[in-house]
């Protein structure tokens, strides 16, 4: 069986996209990462990429006139490098369907939250405000919703009586980091499958 190749959509600082790095370096994670893209210049995500000697792209999103165009662009370049899945990994913007259509059941997220609690944007914030006693991570198949995809796996993170929102994220980031490499596994080892709704 050939290697899974994934390109990575990043927009940020990448802490995520490193620990994938780091398990496929170490031979704990038997695939390889063929491009990381982001829609922001100069990213610390793209610095990591590069230190890896991974083909890292910077495509603006503000360059183009539509979210299709955009999302287009970014198809032609995740095809040339001939990837196999899509993961983003803290990746800021919401996919259309040329996007989605081009690579149906192969994209995946991550989500600082137990979904379907606190979808959206600062989920950590939103679960610690509500003061629940436990929230986690997901990661889960992308469809056209905003983090409303198939579930595939969630990992809880207790909040503890002492914590603030800063303690809470750095212990949900760890998290993140483990179950994301995980899912990677299962996925190069043929457990997780394409998913398509209603296929």
């Amino acid at each position: 069986m050939s290697t899974v190749r994934f390109g990575v959509l990043v927009s940020g600082t990448g802490s995520n996209l490193q620990a994938i790095l780091d398990a496929i370096a170490a031979g704990s994670l038997a695939a390889s990462v063929s491009c990381v893209i982001s829609n922001r210049p100069e990213v610390k995500a793209l610095e990591r990429a590069r230190a890896a000697n991974v083909p890292a792209l910077t495509i603006p999103h503000r360059d183009f006139p539509t979210r299709e165009a955009f999302d287009a662009a970014l198809v032609r370049a995740l095809e040339e490098a001939g990837v196999d899945w899509i993961v983003l990994a803290g990746f800021m913007r919401v996919l259309t369907p040329v996007f989605l259509n081009a690579f149906a059941g192969r994209i995946i997220n991550i989500h600082p939250a137990l979904l379907p609690a606190f979808p959206g944007v600062n989920a950590a914030k939103q679960a610690f405000d509500y003061g629940v006693k436990i929230t986690g991570c997901t990661v889960h198949f992308v469809d056209g919703g905003v983090d409303t995809g198939k579930i595939i796996a969630q990992q809880a993170v207790p909040v503890e009586p002492k914590d603030d929102l800063a303690a809470l994220e750095a212990r949900i980031h760890r998290a993140e980091h483990q179950l994301f490499v995980q899912v990677l596994r299962d996925i190069a080892a043929g457990h997780v499958v394409p998913f398509v709704s209603g296929g």
